[in-house]
């Protein structure tokens, strides 16, 4: 059976509630809301007030993790610095899953690549997950979408490492290229297995640019803004992106985007994820007015 989307080219935060809405998800118990709290002078990254109405409408903790990179959010005290800067927690519960340690171990007994997956330890605190994602592009990943949310968002910052450098965390910058989006495939998979179909995904396509909301200095976006995307399948939202990004025949710097994309394979986390099972390729696209 076909993955339901939902899609509207009408992009505003009340628009991002109603396609949650359409989803008809319970999110039960406490609810973990995965966003993106952008790095420091990054101009991409979709601030709180976007995300406010369903994150109100499902009584959220907005939820985020630390980085393996240098940078303002590689440490919790920096990042905690970043999140009071960016206002997150001035509109939101906010809870740095990874603040202190132990790591919470999740088991990936059918990955390909990496069999557990070292996640912020707070996330055991959670019933249910929203995933808020900033469709753009990502210097190693190709794009940047539900699956990456999914796994490097949730991970601890060792974590981060260990699913870059493919299950060795020495090698976070030059493991296998294929093996690290394997490996992000593999980890997605054990948060979807953790919550147990109680998770929805939410995916907005503007402010495209080529650069993560992890690049402190990023380019502009090159291609016009497309739209919101929502399903409770996380790998058939992200195709459905990829998918809208290769349709835009007439925006000029889709050739940029793609190139960002094509050049780092990143279509295989995709082809990788729907492999483990955990969602579908095929989907239906459901327009919403």
């Amino acid at each position: 059976m076909k993955s339901k989307v939902y899609f509207t080219r009408t992009i505003t935060p009340e628009k991002v509630l109603e396609l949650y809405k359409l989803l008809n998800v319970e999110l039960p118990g406490r609810v973990a809301v995965k966003v993106h709290s952008g790095e420091a002078g990054n101009q991409n990254f979709l601030r709180p007030p976007f995300w406010k109405p369903v994150v109100d409408f499902v009584k959220g903790t907005v939820v985020e993790c630390n980085t393996a990179y240098d940078g303002e959010r590689d440490t919790t005290e920096k990042h905690l610095r970043t999140i009071a800067l960016h206002g997150w927690n001035d509109c939101f519960d906010f809870d740095l899953l990874d603040a202190e340690g132990p790591d919470m171990e999740l088991p990936v007994p059918n990955g390909k690549v990496i069999k557990k997956n070292y996640v912020g330890k707070n996330l055991s605190k959670y019933d249910s997950l929203l995933v808020l994602s900033h469709f753009k592009g990502h210097p190693m990943g190709g794009f940047g979408g539900a699956l990456k949310q999914l796994s490097i968002g949730t991970a601890s910052s060792y974590g981060k490492a260990y699913i870059h450098g493919a299950g060795e965390p020495d090698k976070i910058w030059s493991s296998d290229h294929d093996s690290f989006l394997e490996s992000m495939a593999d980890a997605a998979s054990s948060v979807v297995k953790r919550f147990e179909g109680r998770i929805a995904c939410i995916n907005v396509m503007m402010n495209m640019s080529v650069d993560c909301d992890c690049c402190a200095v990023a380019e502009d976006p090159c291609m016009a803004d497309i739209g919101i995307l929502a399903s409770a399948d996380p790998i058939a939202v992200d195709q459905a992106c990829l998918d809208l990004v290769y349709a835009a025949k007439d925006d000029p710097g889709q050739a940029h985007l793609l190139e960002r994309i094509e050049s780092r394979h990143g279509v295989h986390t995709v082809e990788a994820a729907a492999a483990l099972g955990f969602g579908s390729r095929e989907y239906e696209l459901i327009e919403v007015k």
